[in-house]
């Protein structure tokens, strides 16, 4: 008897489309910053929101729940990293992938990122495109748990 099931192909699970765009909240408190952000990731697709305070952006990401979160650290009402984690710990927020972007000279500041719940760190200045390339990355990471 001839074993037929060598020659079937591998069944591949049917793979995951998004069918509307992606939504990034930036939390950032410099206008030049976010005008540049929401132009740039617009143009690339994205859904924009954003904020300049860490109370907005709670607010917002509790809210309208992004596809990722832009975070500078430098917020004027509170520390981006107390931000990072009570966004992290938060069960509403927690699978939200953060990519945090800052101009500290702090030399531990990539490990508390990490830390406090960020999945990728940019010091600025930075690229737009690694910036770009790190929110697809994090959100393409997020739908494959899903």
């Amino acid at each position: 008897m001839i074993d037929n099931t060598v020659n079937q192909p591998f069944l591949q699970p049917a793979p995951i489309v998004i069918t509307d765009r992606s939504t990034v909240l930036v939390i950032e408190d410099d206008e030049i910053q976010v005008e540049l952000l929401e132009e740039g990731l617009k143009r690339n697709g994205f859904h924009v929101r954003s904020c300049c305070t860490a109370n907005g952006g709670l607010r917002a990401a509790r809210d309208e729940r992004p596809d990722a979160i832009v975070l500078d650290l430098g917020l004027p009402d509170a520390d981006g990293l107390k931000l990072c984690e009570r966004l992290a710990d938060d069960p509403l927020t927690a699978q939200i992938p953060i990519i945090i972007i800052s101009g500290t000279t702090d030399q531990d500041v990539v490990r508390r990122s990490r830390a406090s719940g960020g999945k990728f760190f940019l010091h600025k200045p930075y690229d737009p495109n690694t910036l770009l390339l790190l929110i697809n990355k994090a959100i393409d990471d997020r739908v494959s748990w899903y």
